[in-house]
């Protein structure tokens, strides 16, 4: 049976000729040596393992005194960008005096709440000139550090989640004592070009094919609502699959043509808007808020009785149709199976016609037409809200019931097929991230060789080397 680390290189070798369809010639260094540190194991025989102190340094903050710089940055999803003067609304220009001045290929640190945010990246190296909040580090590569590859190093140390057993006080924030001390593997600088190079390369050809999956995701999900929009508005017969013989105008804008036994009402004139209050959960009711239900799906998620509901919280039956009238909510369409409890933001409509099945009106109600022309009407400058009269007074189309339960039927598989292709595909996108994490921390950790992987590799935005740029100078390439 193999053993872990031969494991590892087949699982490195099978994924990166994915990626990059040439052979894969990344292997263990010839010989290892204990790093003293329990966490990074061993690493090549000819790296030093130095404190962070030995490898960067704190860089003394520059206050933006007279607001020398505009350019004003922000650390987000473990990236540093410019953010958009729109996006500045509420602060007072003189408050950037406060902001310190930031240079390319500054490591910027996020080192605060490290107790109550476990999830975000906290470090990137700066490619602009700008201004960044005084609560933020930044550190600066010695000279015989390349700063791609220091980056590089505490980028896959802040995917390990290795900070987190450091920091101090009552909500955990690092300070440069915290981190001085933390081992750092160093090898010399041919090697750590080559490393840069070689990861900057995996990572283009990781991110093109993450965003070439998540285009299919985008084209599942349009398809997806094409199919509803179809079905629910007579465009075709699900029973057939063929467009419906003989069709009449509907009078409804945004609906055309529907077939000729289709009927068209006022959605007031078969559902009511349920308005029964309640204080509290009983017997095996659920809870449903806005948060527990995902857009355009259906899917939800309930809380049990101990939650704290609002005081507008309505009651619900099987069969009744949530609809979220909140803005940013409006694909929040729902009919469970069970009875319960919403908040007040979901309108309770419930059919009172025969001729009228819950699961076909669900459907239409989550169609993007529907959607759009509800969206329209919502009110409120803070938070838009749809209106139960302007919702009662739409015109929607009626198939006959037995077409109904045939569309309910065919939407209900289609939709699972679908949701069930997106799903394989957004973990094959989980796999990739994972491997790219798995990826930086095993290079420039030292449990992968690929000095000669870099050097067949064609030269792609080269790192810039052990060379500081000049103040004002925008750094062009770009490490994972």
């Amino acid at each position: 049976m193999p053993n872990s680390e031969e494991s590892r290189q087949r699982s490195h070798k099978g994924t990166m000729q994915q990626v990059t369809a040439k052979p894969w010639t990344g292997q263990p260094y010839p010989a290892y040596k204990d790093s003293g540190v329990e966490w990074l194991g061993k690493v090549p025989e000819h790296w030093d393992v130095l404190p962070s102190h030995a490898c960067f340094q704190e860089k003394l903050r520059e206050p933006n005194a007279g607001l020398r710089e505009k350019t004003v940055l922000s650390l987000s999803y473990g990236r540093i960008v410019i953010k958009p003067p729109e996006k500045l609304h509420g602060l007072v220009p003189s408050s950037f005096e406060t902001y310190q001045i930031v240079d390319p290929l500054d490591i910027v640190v996020r080192p605060t709440d490290l107790q109550n945010d476990q999830q975000s990246l906290r470090f990137d190296l700066s490619m602009y000139r700008g201004i960044i909040s005084s609560a933020y580090m930044c550190l600066r590569a010695n000279s015989y550090l390349m700063p791609e590859y220091t980056y590089l190093l505490l980028h896959a140390y802040d995917l390990k989640k290795v900070f987190y057993g450091l920091g101090s006080g009552l909500r955990q924030n690092l300070s440069w004592e915290d981190f001085k001390y933390l081992p750092c593997c160093v090898p010399m600088l041919k090697e750590q070009r080559a490393i840069a190079h070689f990861l900057d390369h995996a990572n283009k050809r990781i991110q093109r094919y993450i965003h070439a999956k998540e285009k299919l995701i985008k084209l599942l999900e349009e398809q997806k609502q094409v199919i509803i929009y179809q079905a629910v508005t007579g465009q075709i017969d699900v029973r057939t699959g063929k467009p419906y013989p003989v069709c009449k105008d509907s009078g409804v804008e945004w609906l055309g043509e529907v077939p000729q036994s289709w009927r068209i009402f006022r959605l007031k004139g078969v559902v009511a808007n349920v308005t029964d209050l309640t204080k509290e959960l009983d017997g095996d009711n659920i809870y449903l808020a806005l948060e527990h239900v995902e857009s355009w799906t259906g899917k939800f998620s309930t809380m049990n009785s101990s939650v704290d509901f609002d005081s507008q919280a309505k009651r619900f039956q099987s069969g009744d149709v949530l609809f979220g009238k909140l803005r940013p909510y409006l694909a929040k369409v729902v009919c469970p199976e069970r009875d319960g409890i919403c908040a007040g933001e979901f309108l309770v409509l419930r059919s009172h016609y025969a001729g009228l099945l819950p699961k076909y009106f669900e459907q239409l109600l989550r169609s993007k037409p529907v959607i759009s022309a509800i969206d329209a009407s919502t009110f409120g400058a803070k938070m838009p809200r749809a209106d139960w009269q302007f919702i009662g007074n739409m015109r929607i189309p009626l198939p006959p019931l037995s077409e109904q339960h045939a569309i309910a039927h065919f939407l209900t598989d289609t939709c699972q097929r679908i949701s069930a292709a997106c799903a394989a595909v957004k973990r094959e996108i989980e796999l990739f991230h994972e491997y790219r994490t798995r990826l930086i921390a095993d290079v420039v950790t030292g449990k992968l060789d690929v000095r000669e992987a870099a050097a067949a590799l064609p030269e792609e935005n080269p790192p810039t080397g052990g060379d500081n740029c000049q103040d004002g100078t925008q750094v062009q390439s770009r490490c994972p």
